[in-house]
């Protein structure tokens, strides 16, 4: 047995569980054929769990049962059937609203998300919906306020029974045609369904940027939450952190700490350093205790000079504090304090930052760089300088000071260069050499003695 249900934003069409809930679907179909539920208003709308109507008043307290109706008052619930079991395991379902103890009147909800066990036992489901998936889409994107109650207005416009397999109640009268809303019906709303709303009217030029501008921020938080950069597109940093920037590299973290402190408590005073060698990046954040203090000197500390620099007092933007478990893993505070490496965070993060940041400031940091590798390459100038001077100051080889491969090998250059040239004077030395050689340095090869004795004797016999 279906029912269809016209509503401001589209039809849908839901089958009833005649079989396992003959009561309660018997009650739903008389009040449907009786247009109960024309211009009902969806007066709760919970995203991913519910949205509720069949409330005549909008309030979500009244409604009777087609006894109540007919019979009166008395009868404005009645109990309804348990068994068998029926969960609330899909999306789509339609349950009647329990008053208690099993007793359900008029109103009913649609399920908005799957494994509702918390509505399980409590509340009793009579159908499904079987066409009209995209209306109940729309309607969980609705928008709400912190009670679940839309802007606009989404009503029920019309209801059709389409097989009704039981018979009427005694003094039941169908009407001939569905009838005008009543004043009533239509107290409770907001914003007509077909009302067209103007954000703009009443406000000014400025106000329309700024609006425009928050729009545009809320879009670009909801792609970085997409693409996992932040575990939620609401989140905002704290707001008794101040940060500070264009500091003097001088400047320590218990500099800025006397100085902020005349505002109010600090709770903590970081000056950013650079992780590898320790120097300041002449930015830092101020925590304190309370917001009042961090307003306070906001307002007073903005161009203030510290140290030879004026700095720049503004309101943190990070929200370095929070530390994210994960895409679909939730948040946890974290208590250390903010440092670079938690600020920066990805790589690609910190590319976009980097492209992110003026042009002065990007050409001040690749001066700072190119003073740095400058600062390199002088000390790399000074220590080959310093080498070669000790190279330059070192003692003449001796064999008795070391018996090293190198010294081996540089006296065997030596004695070739004297076998090529072939002067009379290294004659003498080389002989003079081999001889105190042949003397004082028994651990030597024996491959290099005979080489020096053949040199020698081959330059005694030009001389003679």
């Amino acid at each position: 047995m279906s029912v269809v249900i016209e509503t401001t934003i589209g039809d849908m069409t839901v089958d009833l569980f005649t079989e396992e809930r003959p009561m309660a679907c018997l009650n739903f179909l008389k009040l449907c054929k009786l247009k109960y539920y024309n211009y009902n208003l969806f007066h709760t709308i919970e995203s991913g769990f519910i949205a509720q109507t069949g409330d005549p008043t909008g309030i979500g307290d009244g409604g009777d049962s087609i006894f109540g109706v007919l019979q009166g008052p008395e009868k404005r619930f009645f109990q309804a059937e348990d068994l068998p079991k029926i969960y609330h395991a899909n999306a789509g379902l339609v349950s009647l609203v329990s008053a208690g103890k099993g007793l359900v009147g008029s109103q009913f909800f649609f399920t908005l998300g799957e494994n509702l066990e918390s509505l399980d036992g409590q509340h009793c489901v009579i159908g499904e919906v079987v066409e009209g998936n995209e209306v109940l889409r729309k309607i969980n994107e609705a928008i709400v306020d912190e009670k679940f109650r839309p802007y606009q207005d989404i009503r029920i416009t019309h209801t059709v029974v389409l097989d009704d397999p039981y018979a009427d109640p005694r003094s039941f009268r169908e009407p001939s045609r569905s009838p005008s809303p009543t004043a009533e019906k239509l107290r409770n709303g907001r914003i007509a369904a077909d009302e067209d709303i103007d954000d703009t009217d009443g406000k000014t030029m400025e106000e329309i940027q700024e609006m425009l501008a928050e729009r545009e921020a809320k879009a670009r938080a909801t792609i970085l939450e997409i693409v996992g950069d932040l575990p939620d597109a609401e989140m905002a940093p704290p707001e008794n952190v101040l940060f500070i920037c264009k500091l003097n590299p001088v400047t320590t973290d218990d500099d800025l700490e006397i100085i902020f402190s005349r505002f109010g408590k600090v709770k903590s005073c970081e000056v950013i350093r650079d992780r590898k060698s320790g120097d300041s990046l002449q930015y830092a954040f101020v925590e304190f205790e309370n917001k009042k203090a961090c307003e306070a000197a906001f307002f007073k500390m903005d161009n203030v000079l510290i140290d030879d620099r004026r700095i720049h007092v503004d309101f943190s933007q990070s929200v370095a504090k929070i530390k994210w478990r994960g895409k679909g893993r939730g948040v946890e505070g974290d208590s250390r304090s903010l440092d670079f490496n938690n600020l920066r965070g990805s790589r690609r993060d910190l590319q976009s930052r980097r492209k992110q940041l003026p042009e002065r400031g990007r050409r001040n940091a690749r001066s700072r760089s190119r003073m740095r590798n400058e600062m390199c390459s002088k000390e790399r100038v000074k220590v080959r300088e310093e080498r070669h001077h000790k190279q330059e100051n070192r003692k003449p080889y001796s064999r008795s000071d070391s018996r090293s491969s190198d010294y081996k090998r540089s006296s065997y250059r030596e004695s070739s260069y004297e076998r090529q040239v072939g002067r009379n004077v290294k004659c003498h030395s080389s002989k003079a050499g081999d001889k105190g050689n042949r003397e004082h340095s028994p651990h030597d090869t024996k491959a290099y003695g005979n080489l020096q004795n053949k040199t020698g004797h081959r330059n005694l016999e030009k001389q003679q």
